[in-house]
C-alpha cells in the first residue's frame, strides 16, 4: 500500500480522503493533525465516535492530543446545517486544519442530501482563508454513489495512490441535484396550506396541531411553530409572495417543508452567524440552531426547505 503524504497532499484546501480501515486512516488523518500541531495551527478533530477515538489514542501517544478540539460529529452535526457555524467558523480566521468526516456508513439516510450540500458549500467559505478541510470517506463500506458525490464537491482526493486533483470536480451541479441528491416531492398524505402575508396565524396553528398529534413536547411545539414561521416569512419575502407549506410525519419524524418559487441569493444563508450590526438575515441560522435536521434544495424552478423535528430531542 503507497503511504499517504502529508502537507503537500492536501494542498487543495478541501480533500476528499478515500480510505479502506483504520491503518489507512490513521496513516493519512495522523500526519495531518500532527503537521498542525506543529505548526502552530488550531487543529479539529469532528468525526463518528469509533473513528474520533481512534485518532484521540494515537495522538494520546505523541503528546499532542490536548492540542486538538475534539468532537462527536454526530452530535455537533447530525444536522450537517451546523457543521459551518459550531466546527468550521470559530476557526475561519486564522491558520487552521480540520478533519470533517461528514459521511460515514451509519449515518441516517435522511441526512445525507444535507451532507453533501455542506461539502459542496464548503468551497467558497474555503475561499481566501486558511482553513484547511480533510474529510474522511469510507471507500471500503460507502455506496459508489457517495464516492462519486464527494470526487464531485472536492477539489483535490487523497487515497492509497497519493493526491490527485478531481477532474469530477462540480460543486454547483452537487447544489442543483445534478449528483445523486435530487429534487424532493412531498408524500401524498402531507397535509397543505398555501400560505400569504395574512395566513401566518393558520400556518402556525397547523403545524403545532400536527407537532402535538405526533408527540412533540410543548416546548417543541413552540421551536416547529417558530421554524415554520421564519421559513414561510422568508418565502413571501423572496419567493414570490407565497409559500407551499406541506407537514407529515414519517419514520419517526415531523417534517415540515416550504417550498416556493425564488431562488437562495446567497447559498450560505443560515450557515454564518450574522454580524451583530446586521438587521436581517438570522431566520435560517435560527431554523438550523432549532430543528433536529434541515435539508434545502434549490434550482431553477424554487427553493424547497424541509425541517425534521424527532420527538424525544430538545426539552
Amino acid at each position: 500500500m503507497t503511504t499517504h503524504g502529508t502537507t503537500e497532499d492536501t494542498r487543495a484546501g478541501h480533500t476528499a480522503l478515500l480510505y479502506r480501515g483504520a491503518v489507512e486512516y490513521l496513516a493519512a488523518v495522523l500526519p495531518f493533525v500532527r503537521g498542525g500541531v506543529a505548526a502552530g495551527d488550531a487543529v479539529t478533530v469532528a468525526a463518528p465516535v469509533e473513528n474520533l477515538d481512534l485518532l484521540r489514542e494515537a495522538c494520546a501517544a505523541e503528546g499532542i492530543a490536548g492540542d486538538v478540539r475534539w468532537l462527536d460529529m454526530a452530535e455537533v452535526g447530525g444536522n450537517p446545517g451546523r457543521i459551518v457555524p459550531v466546527v468550521l467558523h470559530p476557526v475561519l480566521d486564522r491558520p487552521a486544519r480540520v478533519v470533517t468526516e461528514v459521511v460515514w456508513p451509519d449515518r441516517p439516510r435522511a441526512q445525507y442530501p444535507s451532507c453533501v450540500r455542506h461539502e459542496a458549500l464548503a468551497n467558497r467559505l474555503l475561499d481566501g482563508s486558511g482553513l484547511r478541510l480533510l474529510c474522511p470517506y469510507d471507500a471500503a463500506a460507502l455506496e459508489q454513489s457517495v464516492l462519486a458525490d464527494a470526487l464531485t464537491t472536492h477539489p483535490g482526493v487523497l487515497d492509497r495512490a497519493g493526491y490527485r486533483s478531481s477532474v469530477e470536480y462540480a460543486p454547483e451541479s452537487a447544489l442543483s441535484g445534478a449528483g445523486s441528491v435530487g429534487r424532493p416531492a412531498e408524500p401524498d398524505a402531507a397535509r397543505g396550506l398555501l400560505v400569504g402575508v395574512g395566513d401566518l396565524g393558520a400556518a402556525r396553528a397547523m403545524v403545532s396541531t400536527e407537532a402535538r398529534a405526533h408527540g412533540l413536547s410543548e416546548q417543541r411545539v413552540g421551536d416547529v411553530a417558530l421554524v415554520v414561521t421564519e421559513l414561510v416569512t422568508n418565502s413571501i419575502e423572496h419567493g414570490g409572495g407565497h409559500a407551499r407549506l406541506a407537514v407529515w410525519a414519517a419514520d419517526g419524524e415531523l417534517v415540515c417543508q416550504v417550498r416556493d418559487d425564488g431562488t437562495l441569493a446567497d447559498p450560505l444563508a443560515g450557515l454564518r452567524p450574522a454580524p451583530v450590526d446586521q438587521a436581517h438575515g438570522r431566520g435560517l441560522l435560527l431554523v438550523q440552531s432549532l430543528a433536529d435536521l434541515v435539508t434545502i434544495h434549490a434550482d431553477g424552478r424554487g427553493t424547497v426547505v424541509r425541517a425534521h423535528f424527532t420527538r424525544g430531542t430538545g426539552a
